[in-house]
């Protein structure tokens, strides 16, 4: 990311093959040295329904619970983008389009970028014209077009992510914003973990933490960059969404443990981040 050496940092033994992961010595950016082309190949039908490699969820399976999350989103980053054109959402990694639909409930068109063909093959039947199937490292977009870029979860994906910011970025209006969740490598809990922390996947090839994300944010040119720990948006919706596991009275136990570690996220004192869970805003 910043152009310093990086070196062996360690070998992740619970995979086969083994993954082996380098470090910046400078910025402390963690990678395996792959491209995103050799990895397009895990996100088949079988990431969805529990055959592959490593699994998802099938959002579809959950929808309306998970409805509650997407809509929090969009209310949430509607507050915070400050674009002055025609409000267009692009989601990265839209899967079958869930936070898309949500998108539209709040005057948004909605666009998609997907790299699995099974999913993004879905959300084009739904949003036709309006989800494309490929890779944001290289797929070319519309120039100051979007009023909102989320990528959720996908930018460990991605074995170029400096090529991909500087593609959403030239894609944004002026005032417009994007959304990055992942894991925060330097948080407590990762650090804790160590190599036994369950980010490490094989079709995870780049580990940022709050730091160096933020740094490549103003490099590829957003004006402000603001982390949040956890989520961007409140508690409840995430019990709502957590209650579609609920089988008995009983599973109400769990709310404690998500309430705990939602609290525990927002917790940054100097520099210690409590967990591993954040999202950086970055506004053009």
């Amino acid at each position: 990311m910043c152009g310093y050496r990086a070196g062996f940092f360690r070998r992740i033994d619970r995979w086969s093959p083994p993954l082996i992961i380098f470090r910046c010595e400078k910025c402390f950016f963690q990678f395996q040295e792959r491209r995103t082309e050799e990895t397009i190949h895990l996100y088949d039908e079988g990431y969805y329904t529990g055959q592959g490699v490593y699994t998802y969820q099938d959002e579809r399976q959950n929808k309306e619970p998970s409805m509650a999350v997407w809509r929090a989103r969009v209310r949430a980053l509607q507050r915070m983008e400050r674009s002055r054109g025609p409000k267009r959402w692009l989601d990265v990694g839209c899967a079958f389009g869930g936070l898309l639909e949500a998108a539209t409930l709040y005057g948004y068109e909605p666009y998609g970028l997907e790299i699995s063909t099974y999913s993004g093959g879905y959300a084009q039947q739904i949003f036709p014209g309006h989800v494309w199937i490929g890779n944001i490292e290289e797929y070319t977009l519309p120039e100051n077009f979007f009023s909102v870029v989320s990528l959720v979860e996908v930018i460990e994906h991605l074995g170029d992510p400096l090529k991909a910011l500087q593609n959403v970025y030239r894609s944004l209006q002026k005032g417009g914003i994007v959304l990055v969740q992942t894991a925060d490598m330097d948080g407590l809990q990762a650090r804790i973990k160590g190599a036994s922390y369950h980010y490490y996947l094989p079709g995870h090839l780049s580990y940022f933490d709050r730091h160096n994300l933020a740094s490549v944010l103003r490099q590829v040119g957003f004006s402000r960059v603001k982390f949040i720990g956890g989520v961007e948006f409140g508690l409840l919706p995430k019990l709502v969404k957590s209650r579609a596991s609920f089988r008995s009275l009983w599973d109400y136990r769990h709310w404690v443990r998500i309430t705990l570690y939602h609290m525990a996220s927002k917790i940054t004192i100097g520099p210690w981040h409590f967990t591993s869970s954040m999202v950086m805003i970055g506004w053009k």
